[in-house]
């Protein structure tokens, strides 16, 4: 089916009243990863579990890359072949089947670039790191990441009930393979293409609204910034868009959107229909062509897409969801330890601060309470983490 017919099909439901994703469906997800999580941890021996877990108020909670380099965790090089496959369903628990399978063609990745000269011991499809923060016991507040190049997933479950998925990182290079057994393959097909047909479908007037500049930036500019902040929301609204084009955005967050499982892309969407729809915009830089650097971002009250594909001829795609209050839990953590007895003393009071030092780093406190309108010239003001560092372009 075209993609113009596919996303215009999605209209219809997307354009209706947010209808709250049932709690159970949520708490049931977040059991499905707490037993594959018990199940991973069980299957490595002492000095395995000693390198896989963390405390859930470590730092290293926050510290996320998307380059090639040492991580926190434990690698899926230092797993026999059951510890691998306990890794695995641990994964495939987070995520749906279309995000499984991204996530497999984004490993395997690795093995094309070594084959086309990179150095293998750099391009290693088993330096993929897994971190348990905290102890996946039921009800309980704890965390879990995989993450290597090009693949950074974060999940947070609080009270057992609860479940934050972002940041949520996936990178294809190359975007397309050019030769060898997987000639072809576009890991993100759909990122590149809805995008590009919805820019290319503007008028005149809406693309001199979403194309604000004719240079893509080189890198998605929020890199790994512990809290995602945009400097400006220019670019086209939702609310100017013709019916298919609303279509052609819509299908393009419910691509993002449908990498986790599917009771948590439906709330991650519908909540971004309570925020405002009319208020998403979209904005584009960069040429129209394939084969030409580009970039765009999808940005709303609450969140935050950003693409780039500019590096290695513009066959080099990083992509990236970011909750500008929600990154690593931390609105469900503020709401619960808000709302729970059992972290009130006696007179009702909060006994427990949830701003502890690891969330203070990143400005626990400071929440993105205002929105600014996109039209607005006034900026937002950057929130970055202390000692959060750029992750650098790589080949």
């Amino acid at each position: 089916m075209p993609i113009r017919t596919v996303a215009f099909l999605l209209v219809p439901a997307a354009l209706g009243a947010p209808a709250a994703t049932p709690s159970g469906e949520i708490a049931s997800a977040a059991d499905g990863m707490a037993v594959a999580a018990r199940t991973f941890l069980a299957a490595l021996d002492e000095a395995g579990r000693a390198q896989a877990r963390l405390a859930f108020d470590s730092d290293q909670r926050f510290e996320w890359y998307y380059t090639p380099r040492e991580r926190h965790g434990l690698p899926l090089k230092r797993m026999s072949p059951g510890q691998r496959r306990a890794a695995f369903e641990l994964l495939r628990a987070g995520l749906s089947e279309k995000g499984y399978s991204k996530a497999e063609m984004i490993i395997a990745l690795e093995s094309v670039l070594a084959k086309m000269g990179g150095n293998p011991a750099v391009r290693d499809p088993e330096l993929y790191y897994v971190s348990v923060f905290g102890d996946p016991v039921p009800g309980g507040t704890w965390g879990w990441r995989l993450e290597g190049h090009h693949l950074s997933l974060h999940w947070t479950v609080v009270g057992g009930n609860s479940l934050a998925s972002t940041p949520q990182f996936l990178g294809a290079n190359p975007a397309e393979v050019p030769r060898g057994a997987k000639t072809g393959l576009r890991t993100l097909r759909a990122e590149e293409d809805l995008a590009r047909s919805l820019v290319r479908s503007l008028s005149g007037e809406q693309r001199r609204e979403a194309v604000v500049s004719d240079v893509a930036p080189d890198e998605i500019l929020t890199a790994n910034q512990r809290q995602a902040a945009i400097e400006q929301g220019r670019g086209l609204l939702f609310a100017r868009m013709g019916e298919s084009q609303r279509g052609l955005l819509l299908a393009l967050l419910e691509e993002y959107a449908s990498v986790q499982r599917p009771a948590v892309a439906a709330e991650r969407l519908r909540r971004i229909r309570e925020a405002g729809l009319d208020r998403v915009v979209f904005a584009w830089s960069g040429g129209l062509e394939r084969g030409q650097g580009h970039y765009y971002r999808i940005q709303g009250p609450t969140f935050l897409i950003e693409y780039d594909n500019t590096q290695n001829g513009a066959n080099h795609i990083h992509t990236v969801w970011r909750d500008f209050r929600g990154d690593f839990g931390r609105d469900l953590l503020s709401e619960h330890y808000r709302t729970s007895d059992h972290h009130r003393d006696g007179s009702g009071s909060i006994k427990e601060n949830p701003c502890s030092e690891a969330f203070a780093t990143f400005s626990c406190v400071e929440t993105w309470s205002t929105w600014r309108s996109p039209s607005s010239s006034a900026s937002l003001s950057a929130v970055s983490s202390t000692g959060s560092s750029r992750a650098s372009s790589t080949p």
